[in-house]
């Protein structure tokens, strides 16, 4: 699977637009349980491609868009379904965990 690509604010309201269900990864690289957690989340995108939008969001960068979900720990997934906050998962997470949590929203 290639790179997960990385939201921008201004393109977030045309990607919660596309419906369906969509999971956004805020990290930093400077976390170390978010860059553990990136292969995990990466591989997920890859067998669930074409069922979900995967993206993530560096949250150092995009300041505004962490601030408007609410997140204050990191990683944080933050996972919608027709543009609706449907579940967020935090931390360092089994992959099944993740996984079955997104999968649900289906």
């Amino acid at each position: 699977m290639s790179e997960l690509k990385e939201l921008k604010t201004a393109e977030y309201q045309d990607l919660l637009n596309q419906g369906g269900v969509t999971v956004i990864d805020f990290w930093a690289p400077w976390c170390g349980y978010c860059v553990r957690m990136m292969p995990v989340f990466e591989e997920i995108a890859g067998e669930l491609e074409g069922k979900a939008n995967f993206v993530k969001v560096n949250a150092d960068e995009e300041p505004s868009l962490a601030r408007e979900l609410q997140v204050e720990v990191l990683p944080t997934f933050v996972i919608f379904k027709d543009g609706e906050v449907v579940d967020r998962k935090i931390g360092f997470l089994p992959k099944g965990d993740l996984q079955g949590a997104i999968e649900s929203k289906f």
